[in-house]
């Protein structure tokens, strides 16, 4: 119970607000003929709809509305923090910009350790030592230099407007704000951006970011230079000197993104391209849909104990796998062809029985012969068959509640998704080892798993998630919906969705997901550890772009106050 209360409150961490409408009264898909953009913030979803009625791609609107997050959904939104995005322009061309975090060039594998060699509680999340160096800018601005179609200036402007102005703030970000309030108190330069003079702000009150805008008028003037080196280096370097932290010039000059390979599957006749590792979502992601093909899951029925039993076993399973084989590829080697492959899928599910739950403590990773989570997600597709799906993140909800002085900027404390210790959990509950060890330079697994559906040469879905160690689950539940259970976007995104992470072994589950005869059924066959978790707070945030015959729908979850928007 004790490691079942510890996951239930990690995801209390990954909150993403209560949903806006019930269950059950799931808000309608946005249609648009031209285009479509779903993202957490309203304000950055017409900020990205606006570039695509100019004329840009959604590459274009992407980076925008990337930018437009930092200002308006601080809490993942970034300047400061890393994510991962996964391209398919209209040619066919697929590609993935890993613009993940790295561990600055002082840190070492026992950094959180103390002396006793047990991990200091607070440390890789609540610290500067927490932050990793942060990717985000120099991944934006590398897509838009590849890809996209407008200027820099014309791409960073909405964003800038945004922060000089401002904007009245609406109850979920007033109430986010308060809310964050005592966790920044140690902060001055924290205190300063997200209250009036140490109260909080007021429902309607207008947000201005003076020194946000300033930050982003550097980059829009300089590009990667306006951050990874002159006056924002200077003051991000000296936040770093004020707190211990170890983030230094150098580690700023040295930071690059990276365009890597996607991970490619296939699923009833769909192809699945996601993201590769460090991510360990589309790894897992086509790891578990290989588990599930061979079974009819449509005629067991959606939320069936039969349906249910089936995802939580391939869960299980894939979330093993992660623990033991999965880092960044550029100092681990990482298995990824065999981990997606069919056959080892059917090997690693010989053991599945479908009147009988598997325990965690007997399921290890998968072995063969030696070969001679706050986060946020945004979906995009223009009207010329681009589409984008980004998720970007400073970890926990609004990182390590360390702003920058000066910079208006809030650091990430994605240092805690490394493995501190072997097979001890971090924020998230994830067990990691040797392959997640902390090295400098090394970029930290993630589980964010930006992913594009295509069937028959065109690109139909746009899909991931935030939520931690749930984003790799949300994705396949809402992927599973489209496909197998045939449902519409509204439905695929909005219904119940249930989770299981290997350790601890529980299932926890939004009301709705699992129907007492369900809940009845599992735990008879010995599924142990089934708790309800409440709507909205923790199990995913899946911001969904479909393109259909008609033209384009767009689905911001209900769980949280975004919007999707044509243009």
């Amino acid at each position: 119970m004790k490691a079942l209360s510890k996951l239930h409150g990690i995801l209390l961490l990954a909150a993403l607000g209560l949903a806006q409408t019930a269950h059950g009264v799931a808000r309608e898909a946005v249609y648009s003929p031209e285009g479509m953009v779903a993202s957490r913030s309203r304000l950055a979803s017409e900020v990205g709809a606006r570039i695509l009625a100019q004329g840009g791609n959604a590459i274009d609107a992407a980076v925008a509305t990337g930018f437009a997050l930092a200002v308006t959904y601080p809490s993942a939104g970034n300047l400061a923090g890393g994510g991962f995005m996964v391209i398919r322009l209209a040619d066919g061309t697929v590609i993935t910009n890993d613009h993940r975090e790295r561990a600055p060039a002082k840190a070492t594998r026992d950094m959180y350790l103390d002396a006793e060699g047990k991990v200091v509680p607070g440390r890789s999340t609540a610290s500067h030592l927490a932050v990793g160096v942060p990717g985000t800018v120099d991944g934006l601005l590398a897509v838009l230099e590849r890809y996209g179609t407008m200027t820099r200036r014309q791409v960073i402007a909405p964003a800038l407007r945004l922060a000089s102005k401002g904007f009245p703030l609406d109850l979920d970000l007033a109430r986010d704000f308060a809310r964050q309030l005592p966790a920044m108190q140690q902060y001055p330069a924290s205190v300063a951006v997200f209250s009036r003079e140490g109260k909080p702000y007021a429902v309607g009150e207008v947000f201005r970011q003076p020194d946000l805008a300033k930050t982003l008028k550097r980059i829009s003037d300089k590009g990667r230079d306006g951050f990874y080196a002159g006056e924002t280096a200077g003051l991000l370097v000296a936040e770093m000197a004020r707190g211990g932290g170890l983030i230094t010039h150098q580690d700023l000059t040295d930071y690059r993104s990276v365009w890597r390979e996607p991970v490619t599957g296939s699923y009833r006749g769909y192809q699945i391209i996601s993201m590769p590792p460090p991510s360990s979502g589309g790894v897992l992601l086509i790891q578990m849909l290989n588990m599930l093909e061979p079974y009819d899951l449509k005629g067991m029925g959606y939320g069936s104990s039969g349906a249910v039993h089936l995802l939580v076993e391939a869960e299980r399973r894939a979330y093993a796998d992660r623990a033991e084989h999965l880092g960044d590829p550029d100092f681990f080697k990482v298995p990824v062809a065999r981990l997606i492959d069919k056959t080892y899928a059917k090997q690693r599910f010989a053991d599945f029985v479908p009147g009988r739950a598997s325990r965690s403590a007997d399921i290890g990773a998968g072995s063969w012969p030696a070969e001679s989570h706050d986060t946020t997600h945004a979906s995009f597709m223009d009207r010329m068959g681009n589409a984008v799906a980004l998720t970007t993140t400073l970890n926990l909800s609004y990182g390590s509640k360390i702003v920058a002085a000066g910079t208006g900027m809030l650091l990430n404390n994605e240092m805690d998704d490394f493995s501190a210790k072997p097979d001890t959990p971090n924020a998230f509950g994830l067990l990691g080892r040797d392959a997640n060890a902390i090295e400098p330079g090394k970029r930290m697994l993630s589980s964010m798993t930006p992913t594009l559906v295509v069937k028959d040469g065109r690109t139909v879905l746009a899909t991931g998630s935030p939520g931690g160690s749930t984003i790799i689950t949300t994705t396949l539940q809402v992927i599973v919906n489209v496909i197998d259970h045939g449902m519409d976007l509204s439905d695929a995104v909005s219904s119940a969705r249930f989770h299981h992470q290997w350790q601890p072994d529980a299932v926890i589950y939004e009301p709705g997901a699992l129907s007492p005869d369900t809940l009845a059924n599992l735990r008879a066959i010995g599924h142990q550890g089934l708790n309800p978790w409440r709507y909205g707070r923790g199990i995913g945030d899946a911001n969904s772009v479909m393109r259909t015959d008609d033209g384009f729908l767009g689905m911001a979850d209900p769980r949280n106050a975004g919007a999707a928007v044509g243009p």
